[in-house]
């Protein structure tokens, strides 16, 4: 399973992928707000840190609109991914956007049925909110569990871009289900690595070490 960071902060980026666990970038108008920037510009740099895909999201809700902005974004670098919400005139965009070999992610999903249509309209990847989804009281990652299924039995070449990740325990469910990405903020990437038993068993070597006698020079 390929590993994004959701942020659009470059500190951020920068700090995973020194780690060698960066696959690639999501972004949306919430995050890119955040960084008080231009959307062009930040996407540009992230672009130029990162090899992966790189998610830009479309401001409009309208399909001549959505599509020149789809345009617009997609040539600010190859890496750019175009997300687009999934509306009626999004999957339009979207069908349209594959027909031009641009790839695309649809966002703000919350049932298979909506995965099964992206699915159908050519998108390169699905994102299910599966923390969304658990906030008014669904079960997130069972969502994920039937995208995956129904992507399975058709063969649909889409990517279940598993996010609104708040938790190790929804990577560790996405990866059991074979889920292709999950993208995560920083905070959950430090959490995945950090386990208590680890910070114990490293003091104990520590202590243990400095009873060593060291050699004569």
């Amino acid at each position: 399973m390929k590993l994004f960071i959701d942020t659009a902060d470059i500190a951020e980026i920068r700090e995973a992928a020194s780690l060698g666990l960066l696959d690639g970038v999501t972004t949306n108008p919430t995050l890119v707000a955040a960084t008080g920037r231009p959307m062009r510009e930040v996407l540009a740099e992230i672009c130029d840190l990162v090899d992966g895909p790189v998610s830009g999201e479309v401001l409009s809700t309208k399909y001549q609109e959505m599509l020149d902005e789809a345009h617009e974004l997609a040539a600010i670098a190859p890496n750019i991914v175009v997300k687009i919400p999934l509306i009626a005139d999004g999957l339009r965009v979207v069908k349209e956007l594959t027909a031009e070999g641009i790839r695309t992610n649809v966002t703000l999903c919350f049932s298979p049925i909506q995965a099964m249509l992206a699915a159908k309209a050519g998108a390169t990847y699905i994102s299910p909110f599966v923390g969304r989804l658990d906030d008014v009281g669904h079960d997130g990652m069972d969502t994920v569990a039937q995208i995956v299924e129904i992507y399975n039995n058709y063969e649909f070449d889409t990517e279940v871009l598993v996010a609104s990740v708040r938790s190790p325990t929804h990577v560790l469910e996405a990866l059991r289900l074979g889920a292709d990405v999950a993208t995560i903020p920083l905070k959950i990437i430090h959490q995945l690595i950090k386990h208590p038993l680890t910070d114990v068993g490293l003091q104990r070597f520590i202590a243990d070490a400095a009873k060593i006698p060291r050699e004569k020079r």
